[in-house]
């Protein structure tokens, strides 16, 4: 007699449990322990065949009292599929792209890179060689950001890690150093949150090229400032390690470059710190009717008579208003305030 593959198939994950068991074709023990599935990944049209049956051969083996669980999984992600030219890959199609040609142009983090960022992961993705492309060049830019980060005078302060609450202490509020901190702690908040909470695995590396692109812009200041060395430390660790899910080659590459010894993929993922994330202070543009004159700091709260007490203590603010009447003004919070000036009729 022959069996419908689907007799095997739908109690797989059981067996994995205890894979070496030799007398039975499970360990309850074992099953007991591991089971349910944490997470099932898989097309939609499973939902009709293998987890129609999985879920009926599991409540049958609970009947029968080899089981001690009612379900088999916890949570169901239903991935999208790979189009070209917007039909479905397929073989028999003869539309498909050959990875290997792929890993041998970028790499196998550039692809996997784009597979993760070109679309939300439940919606079909459009494959795009300019979008391959387009994650190559993100990576060449970690790859030489953390370099520049690790030469010269950065590099023996740079491999000793992580900021201790001294340094973190020294950045005044509006920093660079702070800033750095600010940027490394909510892209790690937003990843940590689009990865273990969302399954948002595009928005989570875009948060990352924004992550990298803040630290570009702020890495010269940083290392000018006091803490700045442990500031960028920290940076860079914890870029490696949130970009070691989507592209774990180069992370592993750049994990020993910058000190590490052990793997990155051994690194347990960090908590981000909220009191790093606690804004006190914000740059507001200052304009005088329209025309921006200047950037003040700010508190977060302040008041609109305060700040445009801060504002008129700039040279560039009161010599645009000159002698003219201030007649208005506008703070919108966080953001900017519009001085309104008006001269005087003779």
């Amino acid at each position: 007699d022959t069996m419908d593959t689907f007799v095997c198939s739908s109690w797989y994950f059981d067996r994995f449990c205890s894979p070496h068991e030799s007398d039975t074709p499970f360990s309850r023990e074992a099953v007991d322990y591991w089971m349910p599935v944490d997470q099932y990944i898989g097309g939609v049209e499973h939902a009709i065949m293998h987890l129609m049956y999985a879920r009926f051969f599991t409540m049958v083996m609970r009947d029968l009292g080899l089981v001690g669980v009612d379900e088999p999984f916890k949570n169901l992600l239903t991935q999208g599929m790979v189009l070209l030219g917007g039909h479905k890959m397929s073989k028999s199609k003869g539309n498909t792209i050959e990875p290997d040609e792929i890993v041998a142009k970028y790499g196998a983090d550039t692809a996997r890179l784009f597979t993760l960022f070109a679309s939300p992961v439940e919606r079909d993705l459009e494959w795009s060689d300019e979008g391959v492309e387009g994650c190559w060049r993100f990576l060449q830019r970690v790859w030489r950001l953390v370099h520049r980060c690790v030469e010269g005078r950065e590099s023996s302060r740079l491999a000793e890690g992580r900021v201790t609450a001294a340094t973190a202490g020294m950045a005044a509020d509006g920093s660079a150093v702070q800033r750095v901190r600010r940027a490394a702690h909510a892209a790690l908040k937003k990843v940590t949150e689009d990865l273990g909470v969302r399954n948002s695995l595009n928005t989570a590396i875009a948060a990352i090229m924004e992550y990298v692109n803040a630290l570009y812009s702020l890495k010269d200041q940083a290392f000018a400032e006091d803490g700045g060395d442990a500031a960028m430390a920290e940076a860079i660790d914890l870029l490696v390690v949130m970009l070691a899910p989507f592209a774990p080659h180069i992370a592993e590459e750049l994990w020993h470059e910058v000190g590490h010894s052990e793997s990155v993929h051994r690194e347990p993922w960090p908590k981000y710190d909220p009191d790093v994330l606690t804004v006190e202070s914000v740059e507001i543009a200052v304009q005088v009717n329209g025309k921006v004159r200047d950037r003040i700091t700010v508190s977060v709260d302040v008041s609109e008579d305060a700040a445009f007490e801060a504002a008129m203590a700039s040279a560039r603010v009161s010599a645009a208003i000159g002698s003219a009447s201030v007649k208005k003004t506008i703070l919108v919070p966080g953001k900017l305030l519009n001085i309104v000036a008006r001269r005087e009729s003779p």
